[in-house]
């Protein structure tokens, strides 16, 4: 068990006074079996005229916020402290008709998976991509082996690369580019199990990367983004196809989605010229709070 600190600050400012309209916010973390929130706090500048919370149909959390009057700068700090609990080599049970690759889902689990198995992004290049990492000899292989080679081979053919702007490639565009953010090689890892007939999600969160150990971790210092397939037997697993990681080691989960659109950490609108945009700053700082072990 660690404890995490999550400080995460967005900035927009604005070349002179604007208006602004209702911002959505996902920052708390999703409290599970593996992850207990200890103290949650937001502060945003200038204040809300109001603030609310729901839970949308993933049950996410979300923060909505609405202003009145006008300014030039807007700012959201997120703080969050965490008990986080991992299991750094995961073994996980999967029921015996789910071991090997292909496999079918039960009838009863079926319609409950089918947004997570229906493709968005049809491609034949993404189609053979998958295929690649598929036995060709006839033999029987694991769903796990399966797995594990594509988030491999995410991680050895393409480059990462940071980019500020919002939205996401096409998995298709990955493909074609080499390279992607970890938002654009999770959406291409979920349409390749998906054309696989294997369901998967959208997860964006935050990633600890730790600081007194040699690492080629990737991602820290802003939100981050990886996928969960579902097996039966092991339920939702995290697959993080950026930094070749299996399970939930260092991956704090924030919101859950069947596309990248519908897991923003922040949107919203503001009234006046586009022209007065600057731009929007984002700092993510996840710290290690855990106490020292007593001799």
């Amino acid at each position: 068990m660690r404890i995490l600190t999550v400080r995460h600050i967005s900035t927009y400012r604005y070349s002179k006074p604007v208006g602004l309209g209702e911002h959505w916010m996902m920052f708390r973390p999703r409290a599970s079996h593996d992850l207990r929130l200890i103290s949650t706090t937001l502060d945003i500048t200038p204040a809300p005229k109001e603030e609310i919370w729901l839970h949308d149909v993933f049950d996410n959390s979300v923060a909505v916020a609405s202003f009145k009057g006008k300014t030039r700068e807007l700012r959201f700090e997120s703080t969050v402290t965490l008990e986080h609990f991992e299991t750094p080599r995961p073994e996980y049970r999967l029921a015996p008709e789910a071991k090997t690759f292909p496999f079918e889902y039960d009838h009863d689990d079926r319609p409950n998976l089918e947004l997570g198995l229906l493709r968005r992004y049809p491609s034949q290049r993404v189609d053979d991509w998958a295929k690649s990492f598929v036995s060709q000899n006839g033999k029987p292989q694991g769903t796990m082996a399966l797995l594990r080679a594509i988030v491999l081979g995410t991680r050895k053919q393409l480059v990462y690369s940071r980019r500020v702007e919002r939205g996401t490639q096409t998995p298709e565009e990955t493909l074609m580019r080499g390279s992607g953010t970890c938002r654009d090689f999770a959406l291409l890892m979920i349409e390749a199990v998906r054309s696989l007939g294997i369901a998967a999600r959208f997860v964006s969160g935050y990633i600890f990367v730790p600081e007194n150990v040699f690492s080629n971790t990737v991602g820290g210092g802003a939100t981050h983004a990886w996928l969960q397939v579902y097996l039966p037997g092991a339920g939702w697993i995290d697959f993080d196809p950026t930094n070749n990681i299996i399970g939930n080691r260092n991956l704090i989960r924030v919101a859950v989605a069947w596309d990248p659109a519908n897991a923003l950490p922040l949107w919203g609108t503001f009234i006046g010229s586009a022209a007065s945009f600057l731009g929007l700053e984002v700092t993510v700082n996840v710290a290690d709070e855990t106490p020292p072990k007593e001799d």
